[in-house]
């Protein structure tokens, strides 16, 4: 949950207020990052980078981020992933690298795998449900997506209409293009069904 709340606190070109770490507890037993009162504390974060998508997996994570500048995102990154291990390591009293070397990006420039890419990400997750997905091997697509929908470590959620963390990320951009979030998961379920992945192999760094 720490990653998340640093995906929102971290991106942001002014100094970090004090307040950074705010959390609240729900009803499920986890600690959820109380976004919503850091908003009215603090004044409106000036962007490093918009964060289009995002999904948490157990050992690494994917991001589709529209960024400023390379300079912006460099930082961003460098926030986040610092800020992420110093705290993994003062909670488990460890030392050292959490991440292995630097973070890996690639431009997206090509609209095609702009389409391609937000549903690649938020179909990650069923890496635990149907292993074989990106070879279209899913049983049961009503159960793989009722599988995504929650899964509460992605921006999926929020892209189709469940509130998530609907402050972590910018989703105008991409909403607009697929005409809203019933339409986004219909395209998504298209995608999901008649996907190839040679139409992404360049740019998912797997």
């Amino acid at each position: 949950m720490r990653f998340i709340h640093n995906l929102f606190e971290f991106n942001d070109a002014q100094p970090l207020p004090n307040n950074t770490y705010l959390f609240k507890t729900n009803p499920s037993g986890f600690a959820s990052p109380n976004i919503e009162r850091q908003q009215k504390q603090r004044r409106p974060r000036i962007l490093l980078a918009e964060m289009l998508t995002f999904c948490l997996m157990k050992n690494h994570y994917h991001l589709l981020v529209r960024a400023r500048s390379k300079e912006w995102l460099t930082l961003f990154m460098r926030r986040l992933n610092m800020g992420y291990a110093n705290y993994f390591n003062l909670k488990y009293k460890r030392a050292g690298a959490l991440f292995e070397g630097r973070y890996k990006c690639i431009a997206v420039d090509n609209d095609a795998h702009f389409i391609h890419l937000p549903f690649y990400i938020h179909c990650n997750p069923l890496d635990y449900f149907a292993p074989n997905w990106r070879e279209r091997d899913v049983k049961d697509y009503k159960k793989a997506f009722a599988y995504l929908e929650n899964y509460r470590w992605s921006s999926f959620p929020d892209y189709i209409g469940k509130k998530n963390f609907p402050s972590v990320t910018q989703r105008d951009l991409l909403l607009k293009f697929f005409d809203g979030p019933e339409q986004y998961k219909k395209s998504m379920t298209s995608w999901l069904k008649e996907m190839d992945s040679r139409d992404i192999s360049q740019i998912t760094l797997e």
